[in-house]
């Protein structure tokens, strides 16, 4: 093995601890008492700021046609507003481990949408793949021990959520392409757009943050979460660029494994066989689910998955 290819090991994991690391800080910051709408503000408000900085080194201006606009819509919609809304409610019940086991699921909702957007065709191994996911989320909900209580049971669908909408989201990237936009540029446009959705939502139903101090560790829990995923988010999007999407899709088994280390080390959670059954299969069937050469890029685990486009999809078109 290369020196070369040892580099791009280290960063597929250091991206994978980095995405891993959110799900308990998500966990620190609604066991504080703040809220979805409220934090999804902060969140987007923070991601904007960072992602419009680097647009501008970049020497890149955002753009703003219909179209582009639509696209940032869509994505802020799918793959923040309504899936973080589902994350964070479901993280004041559930263990943080078994949300970053939950979130796998991320290809087994996004292939069968494929199949019917017709980005994909059926495949035997990838269905496969699907019934094992099921079988891991079977293995949570169903025995007694798998939970700390049996009612947190019922939030196990709700963190099912964010997943399929990050599936859903990827896909209609995939066939509808960004219109030119680059990664960096669809997700500070999403971000910008996002925050005009998740602020009125946030004053109404009186969850919005208020940011002046004193600070404590939910405030600190989300702003390094914000940071994490811009910077992990673009260097993903450089390990796709350099290394191809079926090498960078690999980052999903790190974004679980460190995902379950991190709830452990930080939160001290624990977990029954069960529960370690559920992620070894949910494990198997996101190998089997994942693209192959020539397959779109993977959606990133627990992201707004704005780089699941195929290769040469950025074309002129309706969102």
């Amino acid at each position: 093995m290369t020196r070369g290819t040892l580099g791009l090991l280290a960063l597929l994991a250091l991206l994978g601890a980095g995405w891993g690391l959110t799900q308990p800080l998500a966990k620190i910051a609604v066991s504080g008492g703040y809220r979805p709408f409220g934090l999804i503000f902060w969140q987007l408000a923070l991601g904007a700021a960072i992602l419009g900085a680097i647009t501008r080194l970049r020497g890149e201006r955002l753009p703003l046609g219909g179209a582009h606009l639509r696209l940032y819509a869509l994505v802020a919609l799918f793959g923040t507003v309504l899936p973080n809304s589902a994350s964070y409610a479901a993280a004041a019940k559930l263990p943080s481990g078994l949300l970053s086991i939950l979130i796998s699921s991320v290809p087994m909702f996004a292939f069968p949408i494929a199949l019917m957007l017709g980005n994909d065709r059926f495949s035997a191994p990838r269905f496969l793949g699907l019934l094992f996911g099921l079988g891991g989320v079977l293995l949570i909900v169903g025995p007694e021990a798998s939970l700390p209580e049996a009612a947190t049971a019922a939030f196990v669908p709700l963190a099912l959520v964010a997943p399929f909408f990050y599936g859903l989201e990827g896909n209609l990237v995939a066939k509808w392409g960004t219109y030119g936009a680059s990664p960096v540029q669809t997700l500070y446009g999403a971000s910008v757009i996002g925050l005009a959705m998740a602020l009125p939502m946030a004053v109404v139903s009186g969850q919005f943050i208020d940011p002046r101090p004193p600070w404590g560790l939910p405030d600190a829990a989300l702003a390094l979460s914000a940071t994490i995923h811009v910077f992990v988010y673009t260097g993903y999007v450089w390990l796709v660029g350099r290394a191809g999407a079926t090498f960078a899709a690999q980052v999903s088994y790190f974004v679980t494994g460190f995902g379950v280390f991190w709830a452990m080390a930080l939160l001290g959670e624990a977990y029954s066989g069960w529960v370690w059954g559920a992620m070894g299969m949910m494990v198997v069937g996101l190998f089997l689910v994942q693209p192959r050469p020539r397959d779109g890029l993977a959606v990133p685990l627990g992201t707004r998955s704005i780089g699941s486009e195929r290769p040469g999809s950025e074309r002129s078109g309706h969102c």
